[in-house]
């Protein structure tokens, strides 16, 4: 019997771990904003990987630091604070699904911006898991039509941001360990970080009290250093293992986990909303088809 490739196996993991990222955002947003979420999901994932990754910093050679401030903002501190704010409006699980947009992103750019070749069964793969994804928000639409679907855009962003990350770590940082990229991305962003949660009132006597803020910190804990920290170690290696079309198709299955979610937290799942995420399936063995 044929052993699983590693890359598969990460990419389950990652499924699992990110599709429940989701729900722990929505459970935090309850007793945080937007801007302290996404600044707090950032320290404390910052303040784990430095704990156990800090003397990988010395393998990033002094001319890789700039793509490697880039792809922390671009893979991890921009694209925090819009599912926070998108999450304000729109059901965790539907999140997840307009996330799908970023295999198509990552391959497009790709072709375009950096010159990396793909295969028509990656072509069709692509179209078939957003044909999926699509099916997924249009069931999502009927049956919550008091949803303010303009915070989508938000996600759509952050799947563009996704997919030049992919491609930025791919192209220019394919020969740094993964530890090592993980460990810089959040050395840059610790003040950022920093500034923004000290400008959004967390500091105050009323934030600092208050129970719901607490029950947060729980949920946001376990966000940063699993779905951020751990996660963001095992998909850099899984882009340099493997290719960018085949690390950001986990965006294809993520819905599935954060639906399983969504339904156990109250929101609703439809049959269609089943057969949609056995179409993504078949675009995610479509696109790694040989």
């Amino acid at each position: 019997m044929k052993s699983i490739p590693k890359k598969w196996i990460y990419l389950i993991i990652l499924s699992a771990v990110w599709g429940s990222s989701f729900i722990l955002i929505k459970k935090a947003l309850i007793g945080l904003t937007p801007l302290q979420l996404g600044a707090l999901r950032t320290l404390f994932a910052a303040t784990f990987l430095l704990l156990i990754g800090f003397p990988y910093l010395k393998k990033i050679e002094i001319h890789k630091w700039k793509w490697i401030a880039i792809s922390a903002f671009l893979g991890t501190f921009i694209p925090a604070f819009l599912f926070a704010f998108a999450e304000t409006e729109i059901d965790s699980a539907v999140a997840s699904i307009l996330n799908s947009t970023t295999p198509i992103m990552t391959l497009i750019l790709g072709a375009v911006l950096f010159s990396i070749t793909f295969t028509r069964n990656q072509l069709i793969g692509v179209f078939v898991g957003l044909i999926g994804s699509m099916l997924l928000i249009w069931s999502g639409a009927d049956v919550n039509p008091d949803q303010n679907y303009w915070y989508a855009t938000l996600i759509l962003l952050a799947s563009i941001c996704y997919a030049f990350n992919v491609n930025i770590i791919k192209r220019h940082l394919q020969e740094i360990p993964a530890m090592a990229i993980a460990v810089g991305n959040f050395i840059v962003l610790i003040i950022p970080a920093f500034l923004v949660l000290l400008f959004s009132d967390f500091f105050t006597t009323e934030m600092l009290h208050n129970p719901e803020v607490h029950t947060a910190l729980g949920y946001l804990v376990i966000l940063a250093v699993v779905g951020t920290g751990v996660a963001k170690v095992m998909f850099n290696k899984l882009v340099q293992m493997s290719t960018p079309v085949f690390a950001s198709s986990v965006t294809y299955t993520i819905p599935i986990i954060a639906l399983l979610w969504g339904f156990l937290d109250g929101e609703t799942f439809t049959l269609w909303q089943g057969g949609a995420a056995l179409v993504i399936l078949l675009g995610v063995l479509l696109t790694n088809r040989k």
